[in-house]
């Protein structure tokens, strides 16, 4: 099977609308939500292979099958993050500063700054004294490196 469309949002869908369907799970790293071509295995052992047309990427909970009894989908991976809580707007900006300096790609969920797993982040957040824990945490979208130089 080949996968060229995705279907919709597993959030979109009424909780009964799923309960009628088998689920089945692609799981993939992070890093592979950026990939538009790529052959995966769902946790079943059924190989897709997924090329998408657009250049959406994929997302946590993306459909990529739905028929009246089946249904695939995306769930990703957990990852090694840095949950950063800072305190002050102080805070906020001093870390964001820091991290935006190293090109270091964040996200960003309910009142909490995500990065990478990174030892010296990790320095520098206890340096600074700014609250964060380091957790494996399933992430929605990738972390995305944004090329860039100071030329």
């Amino acid at each position: 099977m080949i996968i060229e469309n995705i279907i919709a949002n597993i959030d979109d869908f009424e909780r009964e609308e799923l309960e009628r369907r088998h689920i089945e799970r692609v799981y993939l790293e992070s890093a592979h939500l950026l990939k538009r071509i790529q052959r995966v295995k769902t946790d079943h052992g059924n190989e897709i292979g997924i090329r998408l047309k657009s250049s959406r990427e994929l997302t946590a909970g993306d459909v990529l099958f739905m028929d009246e009894k089946n249904l695939i989908m995306v769930d990703v991976l957990s990852d090694d993050i840095l949950a950063i809580r800072p305190g002050s707007l102080k805070e906020m900006g001093t870390i964001a500063h820091q991290l935006g300096n190293r090109h270091l790609p964040a996200q960003f969920e309910a009142g909490e700054m995500l990065v990478q797993y990174d030892y010296l982040v990790e320095d520098l957040l206890k340096e600074l004294q700014i609250p964060y824990t380091r957790e494996d945490r399933k992430v929605k979208q990738a972390f995305r490196h944004i090329g860039h130089s100071h030329g």
